[in-house]
Parts: structure tokens; C-alpha cells; sequence
């Protein structure tokens, strides 16, 4: 489970948030904070995988309040204010949502934060959590599906569709094969030809113009055959 906190003085933000969590499958709300004390009284004793936090509140700023966590866990900006971004990725935030937001745009601030290579970490000792698995939300036949990012094999393009292909399964999605690369964590994902792009920890073999990766054989693009050189020096 996806354990997150949401933080914002406007009760119609956290409807808005939780409507959109409740529309994906392992987010599970620990806290409704409505302002940036309540959520450091809470984390005191609590730990969260991820916040979506509010910039301009009462009592504490939202940037304010972050500074003050020694190991903050991932987090999301939700704001109405652009001229925060800046100072925002200083604090290594992992989005900046820009209210109103769309789900789609919601859904790659958390596919951006959770497959994040960033150490997840504990609030209460700082001690880092290397089990924890980078994952990534899919929405195929009409459903989301939460993926572990080490159980795809490779993706291929389909037109306006991309394929993304599992251990023991296959899911189909309405995403060009560049706009899914850009949530993939790219020291892991190699794109060898215009449709194809490869997990490099489950290439079996390299051999002429072809990838094997289980029984699948992939073929290397003429354009691309220099990302595959680079791989193997």
C-alpha cells in the first residue's frame, strides 16, 4: 500500500485528491491535515510514502514546513501558485500539480513520484528502505493497474497505443511509447528501435540486429544500434 498524508487548508482540495487516490488501487489516506502543524504533530508518531502538500497556509507555509522534516518522504506540490516552482525542485519535490489539475496530469505526478529512484525514507529515524519496490500505475481495459517497474520485460509501440510487457502478463495502454519512457526510470530502460525499448536487467542475449529477452526476440533499430553499443562497453 501507498500510505499518503494530504495537506491543504481548502476542504474541496482534499475531496478532489482523495476522489482521484480512490480511483487507484493501493493509495490508502492515513490523514486529512488541514494545515502544516497538524500534519508535524502527525508525523511525529506517523510514517507516510507520499504527500501532496499545500503552499500557502496558515500558521506555516507549506515549503517552510518542509524544511523542517530531516527526511521528508516524496512529495507532491499542489498549489495555485507558479512562482513557487523553482524553490520547489531546490527542495527536490518530485511534482508541482498547478490547481486545477486533471487526473491525467495527477496520474503522472504519482507514477512520476513512485517510480521515482529516489531512497524512499522513514520519518522517524531516516533509515532508508531498499525493499520497497518502485511501482507505476497503467490504465488498460478500462482499469488501473499497479505495476512493479523490475517486472517489465520491454514495451513496444502500437500506433497511439503501447504494449507493456510483463513476466506473466501483457497490458495494453492508450500512451505513445515516449510519453511512458519519460516515467520509466531511464538507467533501467534502453530504447533500442523506434518501437521497441528494453529492460536491461532481463536481457538474456545480444546477438547481430536482435535482443533476447525470454522468448521474446527484439529487434535493434539502425538508428538505435549506438544505445546498444554503449551498453555493452
Amino acid at each position: 500500500m501507498i500510505k499518503y498524508l494530504i495537506i491543504d487548508d481548502e476542504h474541496i482540495a482534499h475531496e478532489i485528491i482523495k476522489d482521484y487516490c480512490d480511483l487507484l488501487p493501493n493509495m490508502e489516506l492515513q490523514k486529512n491535515c488541514f494545515d502544516a502543524l497538524e500534519a508535524l504533530q502527525y508525523l511525529n508518531k506517523h510514517q507516510v510514502d507520499l504527500i501532496f502538500l499545500d503552499l500557502n497556509m496558515p500558521k506555516l507555509k507549506g515549503f517552510d514546513f518542509l524544511k523542517t522534516l530531516p527526511a521528508p518522504p516524496k512529495v507532491i506540490v499542489t498549489t495555485a501558485y507558479s512562482e513557487f516552482a523553482l524553490e520547489g525542485y531546490e527542495l527536490n519535490v518530485m511534482d508541482y500539480l498547478l490547481k486545477p489539475f486533471s487526473f491525467e496530469r495527477f496520474l503522472k505526478a504519482v507514477n512520476k513520484a513512485m517510480s521515482s529512484t529516489a531512497s524512499t525514507q522513514t520519518l522517524s529515524s531516516g533509515v532508508q528502505n531498499p525493499t520497497k519496490p518502485n511501482r507505476l500505475f497503467l490504465r488498460g481495459d478500462k482499469k488501473y493497474t499497479q505495476v512493479v517497474i523490475d517486472d517489465i520485460l520491454f514495451i513496444e509501440a502500437a500506433g497511439n497505443y503501447t504494449k507493456v510487457i510483463l513476466n506473466n502478463d501483457t497490458i495494453t495502454i492508450r500512451e505513445k511509447i515516449s510519453n511512458l519512457l519519460e516515467s520509466l526510470p531511464a538507467k533501467n530502460f534502453l530504447q533500442v528501435h523506434k518501437s521497441f525499448a528494453v529492460a536491461t536487467q532481463h536481457i538474456n542475449s545480444i546477438e547481430g540486429n536482435r535482443i533476447a529477452i525470454g522468448d521474446h526476440q527484439i529487434p535493434i533499430g539502425k538508428v538505435y544500434r549506438m544505445n546498444v553499443n554503449d551498453l555493452l562497453k
